[in-house]
């Protein structure tokens, strides 16, 4: 049973500004998660970076944001889903304001990693807030708009972090943080009502499962991104760890009497689907993402603003068609734009493939077109139909589950794929290395959005049974 003080509507001023307040606190954590990548290059300049050291700025926070997710949706059921969607707000902006003053690498890292603890706490309570705190007609429409904004949000963040950097520097990129974070947490103290999960309320909290996940990510990512450095021996133990951690998650979560994630969730095939397209899509996502701006600089010589600037495309179909983009699929089912979609990325990650040395915008204006034409048509359906098909009082959880499988999905990916193909150390100061490497990834990439939407087709094709215990129940 949920335990809400007042349902909203989304025509009310407490509703908008609710709205408001979770579409931009999620919006922010998004946003660090892809702002970054453009400032990858003048960050390892000035700071001496390896390419390794690049990859765990992005990682680190992706690692902790991935792993501590479901940790932030389960104490927003049991604590209070505002609550802890502001200390998450709070926490983010005492880590930026720490990234943005960092001398080292080390440093960087270091920060960075406690701003995905911030992000964790507070990235499934914006989901969570909606599915509880809105009536149940306004839900849809509501998700559509946070999915929408919060897809513009990873796309605009190479642009933003483009201009920053070429205007400001990188430094800017954490420190504008922190007056958008205090907006944050001023909307959500007046607007937003309280809800939680009563039943979960007081019971204890499952801090072996929570250690479990931590281990089983940080172990696995930590293997793939160091495995061109890491002696074999070590290599092993490591991935040993990780898989026996990964295994004891589940063991420990199938018995425990308060688990930290329900299993019989999964027992929803349509749950199962969309959370299995979220890992290999967002995986996908997550290296186009870090390797295109990188590879325009590097190779093509292009600024960081004008790098930046290829998230444009994006920004502008998730704004316009994120919510036409959800009514398509009340309306069908998500089962084709979920299937399709992913298709047609895949389509414009190929049309990106002549982007090298001497690559002008009208080189890869028509894949990012495509791109940004099949990522809007998915969005929003995706996180749709993650939360429809779980009760409203593991909404928090539902929302973590999914948001930790798309984060893990990305930092896996980014941490695995340039050394599969052959980027390690300094190559990304190599164009002609560096080109190799960026075409390879882009065919991965094509493949495993291409994956993804076969997974919707047809784990999509028809809705099975809700899973013992997770039938929908009345919001009070």
């Amino acid at each position: 049973m949920v335990d809400v003080t007042e349902l909203l509507t989304r025509d009310t001023t407490r509703g908008r500004v609710t709205l408001t307040a979770v579409t931009l606190g999620s919006g922010i954590a998004i946003l660090d998660g892809s702002v970054v990548n453009v400032a990858l290059r003048t960050i390892g300049t000035e700071l001496d970076a390896s390419l390794e050291q690049l990859q765990w700025v992005i990682n680190g926070y992706m690692l902790a944001l991935a792993s501590l997710v479901l940790v932030g949706g389960a104490l927003g059921d049991r604590l209070g889903r505002r609550r802890i969607y502001l200390v998450g707000m709070a926490w983010f902006l005492v880590a930026s304001a720490l990234c943005a003053v960092a001398q080292t690498p080390g440093q960087l890292i270091a920060t960075r990693v406690l701003q995905g603890v911030g992000a964790a706490l507070l990235t499934p309570g914006g989901l969570a807030i909606i599915q509880s705190a809105f009536r149940r007609e306004d839900r849809a429409a509501a998700i559509g708009t946070w999915a929408g904004l919060s897809g513009i949000a990873a796309a605009i963040g190479p642009f933003v972090g483009g201009w920053l950097v070429d205007n400001g520097g990188w430094r800017w990129i954490f420190g504008i943080n922190v007056p958008l974070c205090l907006a944050v947490i001023a909307l959500t103290l007046w607007a937003t009502p309280e809800s939680r999960d009563t039943e979960a309320t007081g019971r204890g909290f499952d801090v072996l499962g929570a250690g479990l996940t931590v281990l089983a990510l940080g172990g696995l990512t930590y293997a793939l991104t160091a495995s061109a450095t890491m002696s074999r021996p070590l290599l092993v133990a490591v991935s040993v760890v990780a898989g026996v951690a990964a295994v004891g998650f589940v063991v420990v979560e199938s018995r425990a009497r308060t688990p930290l994630v329900h299993l019989s969730l999964f027992g929803d095939r349509v749950f199962s689907a969309a959370n299995a397209m979220t890992f290999v899509v967002y995986g996908a996502l997550g290296v186009v993402f870090f390797i295109l701006v990188l590879q325009l600089q590097v190779s093509a010589g292009w600024s960081a603003l004008s790098a930046g600037l290829t998230g444009l495309p994006v920004t502008i179909a998730l704004m316009f068609l994120s919510s036409r983009a959800s009514q398509l699929s009340e309306r069908i089912g998500p089962r084709i734009p979920m299937s399709v979609g992913p298709v047609v990325c895949a389509v414009g990650a190929l049309l990106l493939l002549p982007a090298g040395r001497g690559a002008t915008w009208w080189t890869v204006l028509p894949g990012l077109v495509v791109f940004a034409l099949g990522l809007a048509l998915l969005v929003s359906p995706l996180t749709s139909t993650v939360l429809a098909a779980a009760p409203d009082r593991y909404a928090g959880v539902a929302s973590g589950v999914n948001n930790a499988v798309a984060r893990a999905g990305s930092l896996l990916a980014v941490a695995a794929l340039p050394a599969l193909v052959g980027l390690t150390g300094d190559d990304y100061r190599d164009p002609s290395a560096m080109t190799s490497g960026f075409r390879a990834a882009m065919v991965i990439c094509a493949v495993l959005l291409t994956v993804g939407g076969v997974v919707s087709w047809f784990g999509l094709a028809g809705r099975s049974h809700p899973a013992p215990g997770t039938t929908d129940e009345t919001v009070m």
